[in-house]
């Protein structure tokens, strides 16, 4: 999941002739979820949202204060064009989660923000529609945010251990058939020396009876 935070002094969202929503100041949050994003993406990006220190303090030291410190407002917006991968110069948008998912998904992080925070103080925009967002950057501050990596893949470590117990056992099973094999030939072979030795010892036998 990708995310751009502009601190602002005001924005808000218009589509068509419609306002939709507007904050004074605090944070303008344009989300691109993709097609590989969980929940591990949402907690994280919700979790910098809230937590980032962009504001001063009390006394004009800067970096200090989030959003939550400072009682402030958030406006989300979602934006699937932060998905984008050029082919060359053209934008390709395979990445992001189609909208049937996305919405819902969108829908989540907002429901996640209000529950960590003040509900009436996270606005947004309207999902899917052609929206012009105004916006007036204080600073300019703008932070790029890009949701980690997940970590390797559980199932397929499991897959792998899976397929190497198999060929333990594998192994494992040739090596006693191996074992079986040579004892079962030890047992012919002693039973053939056995044979030739009694037959060479009725051989004596008669030998001495002459």
């Amino acid at each position: 999941m990708k995310a751009v935070i502009q601190r602002v002094a005001n924005a808000s969202v218009m589509a068509g002739e419609n306002h939709i929503s507007s904050i004074g100041r605090g944070i303008c949050v344009l989300i691109g979820i993709s097609t590989e994003d969980t929940q591990r993406d949402v907690d994280y990006i919700v979790r910098k949202i809230l937590n980032l220190r962009l504001f001063e303090d009390e006394n004009g030291c800067a970096w200090k204060h989030s959003v939550m410190d400072k009682g402030l407002e958030v406006l989300c917006v979602s934006q699937f064009t932060l998905q984008c991968i050029l082919k060359g110069n053209k934008p390709d948008f395979h990445s992001a989660m189609t909208a049937e998912f996305a919405q819902p998904f969108y829908n989540n992080i907002l429901e996640q923000l209000r529950i960590a925070y003040k509900p009436e103080l996270i606005k947004d925009g309207q999902f899917g529609a052609y929206m012009q967002v105004h916006v007036k950057n204080d600073g300019p501050v703008t932070i790029y945010l890009e949701s980690p990596a997940a970590p390797t893949d559980i199932k397929q470590l499991s897959k792998l251990e899976k397929q190497q117990q198999r060929k333990e056992k594998t192994r494992t099973k040739g090596n006693s058939e191996s074992s079986k094999d040579r004892g079962a030939l030890h047992s012919k072979v002693n039973t053939s020396v056995s044979d030739e030795a009694e037959g060479e010892l009725s051989s004596e036998k008669v030998c001495l009876g002459r």
